[in-house]
């Protein structure tokens, strides 16, 4: 605990507490300070992390519906004053809701000095925490400098706060509503793919603002550079520290921020069956004729192939011979033929034979390789 002594008398009084309405009570002690260097964070924001963990734990274990904080009126005041300080959008303008999953802060419309008052009038004890007097934390300084300042401006500020939380909540619903209607015309979804449709963006009165909306929870924070994705050269992209927003040509492709893709080669034997590999797993088998024609399936004459094969990703100088073609044809020309979009080309596979190319994996096959009337053994490979 942070407050050593003081901590210790908090929890004897939570215990004397519950024994006197006999309510069942749970303890639990953190190491803050080395949460706090571990994960590198603030002691509140550390604190704040334990507890929250611990609750979630505890509503988990034991079938709790809700969990209940003691928040009230004047914390929300500091922290939308927070917020307001740092920097923020419509969410952190709204400040702390009354209910977030099964967290539900039945004080919040309570200002401090009417809950003090009634514990009075009520002959409640309480006890206080002693950090709070202290302005080394933001939240302290606004709570004892900023807000004081406030209310003797105009006594009436924390109602008249509590009256345009509400009216920025209500803006928040008519947003949330406008972007649900936005998201079903401009934007798709392919797998792991999100894709966002430039020309319609553009459209728009204002494209940044929708794109914030639209992207927000994707950890961006160069809005500027992400609204200049609209109008830049295919290829060039954003990153924030979980995902990527790249432009290619019509779209604005947002996917998962992945590890080094550059995979070592895989081998495969002749006799092998199965091949685990990063796309999928790979079927080898010998048949007597080529019984369906798919994607994912390719048959081959497999005297014309030379073992070990090996699956690679593919590179820039890289050619085929498409099957159905007359001719070979270099993979990048292929891609652009094939309107590939640039996470597609990242993500495409190639299986080779003695370092020439046999098969786009689930794309297109290379006719050297393909049966003909001659081939006597047929090999089927599948995805």
């Amino acid at each position: 605990n942070l407050r050593a002594d003081e901590s210790d008398a908090d929890e004897d009084f939570v215990l004397q507490l519950a024994e006197d309405l006999e309510l069942e009570v749970f303890i639990e002690s953190f190491d803050t300070k080395a949460y706090t260097k571990q994960h590198k964070l603030s002691t509140q924001l550390a604190a704040r992390a334990l507890r929250y963990n611990w609750f979630y734990e505890l509503a988990e274990q034991l079938h709790f519906d809700y969990i209940l904080t003691a928040h009230h009126a004047d914390d929300n005041l500091e922290t939308f004053l927070i917020n307001l300080s740092r920097g923020t959008g419509l969410d952190g303008l709204i400040g702390i809701p009354e209910v977030n999953d099964i967290v539900v802060r039945p004080l919040l419309p309570f200002s401090r000095q009417t809950i003090a008052a009634y514990a009075k009038n009520n002959r409640l004890q309480w006890r206080d925490d002693s950090s709070n007097a202290s302005n080394n934390y933001l939240r302290n300084k606004l709570r004892h400098k900023v807000i004081p300042i406030l209310k003797d401006i105009n006594p009436q500020m924390l109602s008249n706060f509590q009256h345009t939380q509400k009216h920025l909540n209500d803006t928040k619903t008519i947003v949330e509503d406008a972007i649900i209607s936005l998201q079903k015309k401009v934007v798709s979804v392919e797998g792991n793919l999100i894709k966002l449709n430039v020309k319609k963006l553009k459209k728009l009165s204002n494209p940044k603002a929708y794109l914030y909306e639209l992207l927000k929870d994707f950890n961006f924070a160069e809005w500027n550079d992400v609204a200049n994705l609209l109008d830049a050269q295919s290829g060039k992209q954003v990153l924030s520290s979980t995902h990527r927003l790249i432009k290619d040509r019509d779209y604005l492709l947002l996917t998962e921020m992945t590890a080094d893709k550059n995979y070592d080669e895989i081998c495969i034997s002749e006799g092998e069956k199965e091949v685990k590999t990063p796309f999928g797993v790979l079927l080898f088998d010998e048949v007597d004729a080529v019984l369906n024609k798919k994607a994912e399936v390719i048959y081959l004459d497999k005297n014309k192939l030379k073992f070990p094969l090996k699956v690679r990703q593919w590179q820039e100088g890289d050619y085929f011979y498409p099957s159905g073609m007359k001719g070979k044809k270099k993979l990048s020309k292929y891609f652009k033929d094939e309107k590939l979009s640039l996470i597609d080309k990242e993500n495409s596979w190639l299986l080779c034979s003695n370092n020439t190319i046999v098969w786009i994996v689930g794309k297109r096959a290379d006719a050297r390789f393909m049966v003909t009337e001659k081939t006597k053994q047929i090999l089927k490979i599948e995805i």
